[in-house]
């Protein structure tokens, strides 16, 4: 493996939208997610509904629901 070409390897500081720093490994400087494990429904338990322009009540509205 050529060592010349290959990207340097970094620790660096995750941050979620929801404001949960943690530490991981990158090729990039700084990362930031949109969801992570502290504010995903599936390792939280909790469900969150993003509603963008009334798309779940249209949805409800054209089925009958």
């Amino acid at each position: 493996m050529q060592t010349a070409i290959q990207p340097k390897y970094n620790l660096v500081t995750v941050t979620c939208a929801c404001g949960n720093t943690f530490e991981a490994g990158s090729v990039k400087q700084e990362l930031r997610v949109e969801i992570c494990s502290a504010c995903h429904p599936f390792f939280t338990g909790k469900q969150k509904f993003l509603d963008a322009g009334g798309r779940v009540d249209r949805f409800k509205k054209k089925y009958g629901i």
